[in-house]
């Protein structure tokens, strides 16, 4: 494109001097003549006025070398020799004329212009006093018929090459920029296409080009958002497996010794350590884009889906002899956030508490519905979290298992983080009344800032304390399922249970 471009530029350039250089070489050429022979005229009409009056030979030759063009012997003036009309008129200077051309200027009476060796000679009829006509020759040199003729044509053609070379400057200082940026979406594209996800193209060049660059970046940018969407899928979609895991974990616990047992526990340990590895190979390649999906969500009746995750917990929590309670679910609460998305966040705390903590030890979920936000408490009478900070920076459990250690890849937390950050919310890990961890997960239900939500855990911790004076001397299951666990527990709750954090 940028030789195309040149090559343009030079064609029209080069045609546009030829068609205005020649015809003002020629003119410059006729008007250095019409000079020439301008100024021999004048000089012819100065000798004139001596004809008219004398025709004396002598006196004439005087006049006539007194005269600048006389005394360098390019002036001459031919008078008619009396009575001999077919004899040659005597001369008076240098002539160069033929008697021809001499006669036809008398005959005429008109001046005229003859090529003579090494120039021209202008033939001026001019009356005598006598009545007779004298013919006045002035020879002009061919050198002052073209002179500043060269000179001339050299600077036009000088003009013309200057224009030429200006011309193609531009052209290919104007090939550059639209080769450079289209060269540089070339390479993103092909960068983009080797999987550099991170490459971008600087929106520069012509408004086609920076049009186009717009949208490549946009489409990489929807690249990246959809491979993140992807990974982040699949890594929920394998920590969500652990449910079932963790079910099957302990049911393989309770076979006993013997090598069918030992086998069986190392299935599920080998197990757990593959989908360990797939969800840290997700995390480990997600690109870093504005949000996991893109997308937007229909939202779901969090009371519901807790009710519904709570039931399948209580079944294994009563197998483990472990005190449940479930409090602020008896009536619809919607919020922002898929329906799968807030049971794998569940689904992620719970098993935490059965993972990390020892069999009998009791957890409670608190939910509280204020006006602008809903939270969820999640508590347990486990050893608790040692450093909180340093678990919600690295998002795993935070229970003395390291995101390398099997059954801890980070994505726990992490989970939960992202689900409450999509709303505007925010997650909290502290000490529990129970003596153990307690982690708040603030949803926001009108896109609040965190501020907001300091705010509404501060009242959200008052209802919840509520929640849990009314619970005090409860006897029956919160499930509504009987069980001869969960029917004798009793409430785990304090005054002061959601001020914790």
């Amino acid at each position: 494109m940028r030789w195309a471009l040149v090559k343009v530029s030079l064609a029209v350039t080069a045609m546009v001097v030829i068609a205005f250089a020649v015809p003002l070489g020629l003119v410059v050429r006729e008007m250095a003549r019409d000079r020439a022979f301008s100024d021999a005229e004048r000089q012819a009409a100065t000798i004139g006025p001596t004809l008219t009056i004398t025709g004396d030979r002598e006196e004439l030759t005087r006049a006539v070398l007194s005269t600048e063009p006389g005394g360098r012997g390019r002036l001459a003036v031919h008078v008619p020799a009396p009575g001999e009309p077919a004899a040659r008129p005597p001369e008076i200077g240098t002539g160069r004329a033929t008697r021809e051309d001499l006669e036809t200027v008398r005959e005429s009476g008109r001046a005229s212009v003859t090529e003579v060796p090494g120039g021209f000679a202008l033939l001026q009829p001019t009356a005598l006093g006598s009545g007779g006509i004298a013919v006045v020759e002035v020879f002009v040199p061919q050198d002052e018929v073209s002179h500043g003729v060269t000179t001339a044509w050299l600077m036009l053609a000088g003009v013309g090459a200057a224009l030429i070379v200006g011309s193609v400057a531009v052209a290919d200082r104007l090939g550059v920029r639209m080769v450079e940026p289209a060269r540089r979406l070339a390479g993103a594209a092909h960068d983009l296409g080797e999987g550099r996800l991170g490459t971008r193209v600087p929106e520069e060049g012509p408004t086609e080009l920076r049009s186009a660059a717009a949208a490549f970046n946009s489409m990489a940018d929807q690249v990246v958002q959809l491979l993140a969407g992807e990974r982040e899928l699949a890594a929920d979609l394998s920590h969500r497996l652990r449910t079932p895991l963790t079910v099957l974990r302990l049911n393989a616990a309770s076979l006993g010794e013997g090598p069918a047992a030992e086998q069986t526990r190392a299935a599920v340990e080998q197990l757990e350590r593959e989908v360990d590895t797939i969800i840290r190979t997700a995390r480990e390649q997600r690109p870093q884009t504005q949000g996991p999906y893109g997308g937007v969500v229909s939202g779901c009746d969090a009371c519901e889906v807790i009710r519904e995750r709570m039931g399948f917990w209580s079944a294994l929590a009563e197998d483990e002899g472990r005190t449940v309670r479930l409090a602020g679910v008896d009536r619809t609460v919607r919020i922002p956030v898929a329906r799968a998305e807030l049971a794998a966040a569940l689904d992620a705390l719970l098993g935490n508490v059965f993972r990390h903590t020892p069999e009998g030890t009791a957890f409670a979920v608190d939910v509280h519905h204020s006006g602008d936000a809903v939270i969820v408490l999640v508590s347990d009478a486990g050893p608790g979290i040692p450093d909180p900070e340093a678990a919600l920076a690295r998002g795993a459990s935070g229970r003395g298992d390291g995101p390398g250690a099997v059954g801890s890849t980070g994505l726990g937390l992490d989970i939960v983080r992202r689900v409450a950050e999509s709303t505007g919310g925010d997650l909290r890990v502290g000490r529990s009344v129970l003596g153990g961890t307690e982690v708040r997960v603030w949803i926001a239900l009108d896109g609040g800032s965190s501020e907001r939500g300091r705010r509404g855990h501060r009242s959200g911790g008052r209802g919840v304390r509520r929640q849990r004076r009314q619970a005090k001397g409860r006897s029956a299951d919160p499930l509504g399922t009987p069980g001869p666990k969960s029917r004798s527990a009793e409430p785990l709750g304090t005054p002061d249970a959601g001020s914790q954090l």
